[in-house]
């Protein structure tokens, strides 16, 4: 069976948003610290690789996979 990925564009309001920030404002996550954890453990990659900067900075262009959620940054 073929995991299906939903694709959600996000425009930002701002030169950037940090990573753990981003997946609680879609509500990927219930709180700051399970988006924390969520990339402390790899479960999140940004632009094809697995990243694990919590803070990392996300900008127009970028790409972020959290499970079966492609974001895609505009």
């Amino acid at each position: 069976m073929i995991n299906k990925v939903e694709v959600i564009e996000f425009e930002l309001s701002e030169e950037y948003i940090h990573l753990i920030k981003l997946l609680k404002l879609l509500g990927l996550v219930e709180s700051g610290a399970d988006a924390k954890i969520a990339v402390e453990e790899g479960e999140v990659k940004f632009n094809g690789e697995i990243e694990f900067r919590k803070r990392k900075k996300i900008r127009s262009g970028d790409s972020v996979l959290f499970g079966n959620t492609q974001i895609q940054i505009i």
